[in-house]
């Protein structure tokens, strides 16, 4: 196979210039890299990564740690993580912590240590001073997305005003008897998402003079089975019915219009819901639901981290960067029947 000089030498670069072309690392022109990349196709020529990996000290490679596989946010935001680290030429090892309680520790203690990786992004994981010392120690950048980490350049959700968001819609449309789907305590371990949604919830009602009935609370386990499950027990008793009802996930919320539809209900004639993400079944099921882009988190944290990897002289220091959050109304919310 030709080596970096022969594509050097047709491209009519240097070997730095294919080298910085070839790697994704450094500034080289637009109409030097098409050179460049040409040169490496017509000759066969494919950059070897382990002799990359020696020549750099890097693997070129990014761990990525979640807590779920299977929920549409994570999912969601792995791809759009997936998709800027294979723009930067980096490889993606997926650490997957949804089994037993001891796989956390395997993979801080074990698993990141080694020389595996070159940099981490933990997904709604809120990570111990530990954790982040040992990381730190080894020289291994970290990006934290869902909440503040002390030390860590993190992506930060507002919950409590995502909630609240959701919440002042409905009531602005009239309702006042509004229900909530909200996570078990299982759920409630990093960065208190559940809470801080009941709380910004709770405060929305308040606020507009409307006292929480804990009658209308329903815990779930953020799946569309937990969401239809508790929509259920809420919808089930005519005289005591919500005429809106907030969910915590989309996922919910579309359990929750299931529901409602099983019972005999009309959506929203019969009752409002409204959900949190903008899961890709929202619009199908009109779904009005507070959007926050978990493909751009994904591909956000990774802009981060690569200004961790690759550090310019005025490097921002570690801080928790908001994520924007956006109302999208569809057709499962309207005023109240009797509004």
């Amino acid at each position: 196979m030709a080596g970096i000089e022969e594509v050097a030498r047709l491209a009519g670069v240097s070997t730095a210039t294919v080298s910085r072309a070839l790697s994704g690392r450094g500034h080289v022109s637009p109409a030097s890299k098409a050179k460049v990349e040409d040169a490496a196709a017509r000759l066969g020529y494919v950059v070897s990564s382990s002799a990359s990996s020696l020549a750099s000290g890097r693997t070129r490679n990014v761990g990525v740690v979640i807590p779920f596989l299977n929920r549409w946010f994570f999912s969601s935001v792995l791809e759009g993580a997936q998709r800027a680290l294979l723009r930067k030429g980096y490889d993606l090892t997926l650490y997957n912590l949804s089994g037993e309680g001891d796989e956390r520790a395997k993979v801080f203690e074990h698993f990141l240590l080694r020389q595996r990786v070159d940099a981490v992004i933990a997904v709604s994981l809120e990570l111990t001073a530990h954790e982040v010392e040992r990381l730190h120690a080894l020289g291994k950048p970290l990006v934290g997305v869902g909440g503040p980490i002390p030390g860590v350049r993190t992506l930060s959700i507002d919950d409590v005003g995502v909630a609240r968001l959701a919440t002042e819609h409905l009531i602005g449309l009239g309702h006042r008897r509004i229900a909530h789907i909200g996570g078990t305590h299982e759920f409630d371990l990093d960065f208190h998402l559940p809470t801080n949604r009941r709380l910004g919830y709770e405060q929305a009602l308040r606020d507009a003079g409307i006292e929480p009935d804990p009658a209308l609370f329903a815990p779930a386990d953020f799946t569309i089975r937990g969401g239809y499950h508790a929509a259920k027990q809420l919808l089930g008793v005519p005289h005591l019915r919500p005429t809106a009802i907030f969910a915590a996930s989309d996922e919910m919320a579309i359990g929750t219009i299931l529901a409602a539809r099983d019972l005999g209900l009309v959506v929203p004639r019969d009752v409002s819901v409204a959900g949190v993400d903008d899961h890709d079944l929202s619009e199908f099921f009109g779904l009005t639901t507070v959007s926050q882009f978990p493909r751009g988190q994904g591909e956000q944290a990774v802009e981060i981290l690569m200004e961790e990897l690759e550090p310019s002289s005025d490097a921002t220091p570690p801080a928790a960067v908001p994520l924007p959050y956006e109302l999208r109304v569809r057709s499962s919310t309207s005023r109240p029947a009797d509004g």
